[in-house]
């Protein structure tokens, strides 16, 4: 390699070598991230279905008390209306 150009072509592939490490240092920082994003996600939707069901839960134990309690309402109810009428 004593030509005239291959102390450039040297030096430009350097650079490419270089730009592709740097590249690639890039792309390993950008998946980490994009993993890290990924795992938050997963986490959020756990979290979101976790309070769903518990939601679900109150939501029950609130029909088994609330329900005997309106229904007993609506019979003293119509107790005092047949009574006094």
């Amino acid at each position: 390699m004593d030509t005239p150009h291959a102390e450039e072509i040297l030096i430009t592939l350097r650079e490419i070598r270089d730009g592709q490490r740097d590249m690639l240092a890039l792309m390993v920082a950008q998946q980490a991230r994009a993993e890290d994003q990924v795992q938050k996600s997963r986490d959020s939707v756990a979290e979101s279905v976790a309070l769903q069901r518990l939601a679900l839960q109150r939501q029950r134990t609130v029909a088994w008390i609330a329900l005997p309690a309106i229904l007993a309402c609506i019979a003293a109810i119509a107790y005092l209306v047949l009574r006094y009428f």
